[in-house]
């Protein structure tokens, strides 16, 4: 909805990270040779300089573009996430994913509820299950490159490096979500000096679908000043 939102008044550009939708599968799988790879989409579309938007890895993606070069970016939007290193928090899922690889299923719904049982979060299982495509055997399998993630997490859970970012930077924060807390406040700061925070009530990590209209709003304030 975001991008649609946007894109009467904006030239919108989506990017599948590596490893993600159709994007190529390789190592090294980590934040700034990602951060390169959309430079290169940048580049082949002839876009010098542009703003950002990137949620969860994506927004560690665009973060680390940001302190990266920072004449390339107008002005970052980050969602729900900081520039800090987080804990291994995905093990269970990863379990659950490589499982599912291993059976065959006759429909999306058998693979929900098999998956289920290593992930309960709805929003997080209906994202996981947007990964599922149907191969020319008819067997569902993952579309992303799941081996690659699982094997370069600890790089992608790394805090970002660099900088200082001296542009306008807004962190949308899911108001029920602990990816943003008041610890992060000195790393957000000393790397992105102009940074505010909007916190979106009411909803998680995955605020862009809890509240699609009051996301787009937000991100289009920001845009217009």
């Amino acid at each position: 909805m975001l991008s649609r939102g946007l894109q009467d008044d904006y030239r919108v550009v989506g990017v599948d990270l590596r490893n993600h939708g159709r994007s190529r599968h390789a190592l090294p799988h980590d934040t700034p040779t990602m951060a390169a790879d959309v430079f290169e989409v940048m580049n082949r579309e002839g876009i010098q300089a542009t703003y950002l938007y990137g949620h969860s890895m994506g927004g560690k993606v665009a973060m680390q573009m940001a302190l990266m070069a920072p004449s390339r970016v107008k002005g970052l939007i980050v969602g729900d996430i900081a520039p800090v290193a987080y804990p291994r928090h995905h093990d269970r899922i990863f379990e659950g994913m490589r499982a599912l690889e291993s059976h065959s299923f006759n429909s999306r719904e058998e693979a929900a509820a098999f998956l289920s049982e290593y992930e309960q979060e709805p929003a997080v299982l209906s994202f996981l299950l947007t990964n599922l495509r149907r191969g020319d055997g008819g067997k569902l399998s993952w579309r992303i490159g799941l081996k690659f993630i699982e094997d370069d997490y600890d790089q992608i859970m790394k805090g970002n490096e660099g900088g200082p970012y001296d542009g306008p930077v807004l962190f949308l924060k899911g108001g029920d979500s602990d990816y943003i807390t008041s610890e992060h406040r000195e790393t957000i700061v000393s790397l992105f000096p102009n940074a505010k925070v909007r916190i979106i009530d009411s909803a998680g990590h995955w605020f862009h679908a809890e509240k699609p209209e009051m996301t787009l709003r937000l991100v289009k304030r920001f845009l217009e000043k």
